[in-house]
C-alpha cells in the first residue's frame, strides 16, 4: 500500500533545486514538463523530501513507477507507424554522447558478435553470417528524448528470429547490449520479441554507416532513441537487471515512445 508522507514541513524550492541538479539537461526539461507536484510525488512514493537524498529517492521511485506503468501498457502486438520512403528525413541526423569525429571505426573483417547469458548457442557471429539470415526492412520514426524526431529506412534481421535461432531463453526478463563506444543498455523481453524490433545491418539499402551504428544497431520504433544501441559488439540474456548508460544516470529504463 502506498502511504502519503506525513511529517515536518519541507523546503519545496530547495527540493526542486536538488532534483534539478540531479538530472541531465534533457531529463530536466522532461521533469518540469511532465512531473507531478511535490505533494503528489511524496504521496505516490512514500518518501520524505527533506534532503537532497530524499529528492533523489523520490525521482528514482517515480522513474521505476513510470517503468512499471509503461511495461503494463505495452502491447507486444501493436505496431508503430510506418511511412513511405518519400517521407524520409534527409539527411538523417547523427546523435550520440560524443562528436562525429569520435564515432568508433569497427573492422568488418575481424568483427564477431559475442553472445552470453541464457543462450544455448553462444558461438560468435560474423557479419557475413548475420547477412545470410532472412532480411527485412522498415521505414519508421526515431523519436529522441530531447524532443526531435526523424524518419529513416532500416534493414536487417528481425530480432525475435535471431533470438530463436541462437536458442535464447525467451522467458527471461532482459536482453542486454554492449557497444564499441562503451555504451550499454538493456530492454525487456516483450520488446525484444516485438515484430518491428530489428537487428539493423543497413540504412537506406546500404551497409549501415559508422555514424548510424556500424556494424549493427538495434532498431526499436517502440522505444525512445537512447534505448536503440549502436555499434553492438555483444548481447546477453539475463534475469538480473542490467541497467544502462543513461538509465544509470536517472533516465527511465523502459523508455517507450
Amino acid at each position: 500500500m502506498i502511504r502519503p508522507f506525513r511529517g515536518a514541513p519541507f523546503d519545496a524550492e530547495g527540493l526542486l533545486r536538488d532534483a534539478y541538479r540531479g538530472l541531465n539537461a534533457p531529463a530536466r526539461r522532461l521533469f518540469f514538463k511532465h512531473s507531478m507536484t511535490l505533494g503528489g510525488l511524496a504521496l505516490l512514493t512514500g518518501c520524505s523530501p527533506t534532503s537532497e537524498q530524499g529528492a533523489e529517492k523520490i525521482l528514482m521511485r517515480m522513474s521505476r513507477w513510470n517503468d512499471l506503468v509503461q511495461a503494463r501498457l505495452f502491447d507486444p502486438d501493436r505496431l508503430a507507424p510506418t511511412y513511405p520512403e518519400s517521407m524520409l528525413t534527409r539527411p538523417f541526423p547523427f546523435n550520440a554522447f560524443y562528436g562525429l569525429d569520435k564515432v568508433p571505426q569497427v573492422d568488418p573483417q575481424g568483427y564477431r558478435l559475442q553472445l552470453g547469458g541464457l543462450i544455448e548457442d553462444r558461438r560468435p557471429w560474423a557479419l557475413a553470417d548475420l547477412n545470410a539470415l532472412p532480411q527485412t526492412s522498415q521505414v519508421t520514426r526515431h523519436i529522441c528524448v530531447e524532443g526531435w524526431s526523424a524518419i529513416g529506412k532500416w534493414g536487417g534481421v528481425t530480432f525475435s528470429h535471431f533470438l530463436k535461432r541462437i536458442g535464447a531463453d525467451l522467458g527471461a526478463r532482459y536482453v542486454g547490449f554492449r557497444c564499441a563506444d562503451d555504451y550499454y543498455t538493456s530492454i525487456d523481453m516483450p520488446t525484444a520479441l516485438h515484430p518491428q524490433t530489428l537487428l539493423t545491418l543497413t540504412y537506406g539499402d546500404q551497409v549501415l554507416p559508422p555514424k548510424y551504428g556500424f556494424p549493427m544497431k538495434l532498431r526499436m520504433p517502440t522505444k525512445l532513441g537512447y534505448k536503440n544501441p549502436k555499434h553492438i559488439v555483444a548481447l546477453y540474456v539475463t534475469n538480473e537487471y542490467p541497467g544502462g548508460y543513461w538509465e544509470d544516470q536517472g533516465y527511465n529504463w523502459f523508455g517507450g515512445s
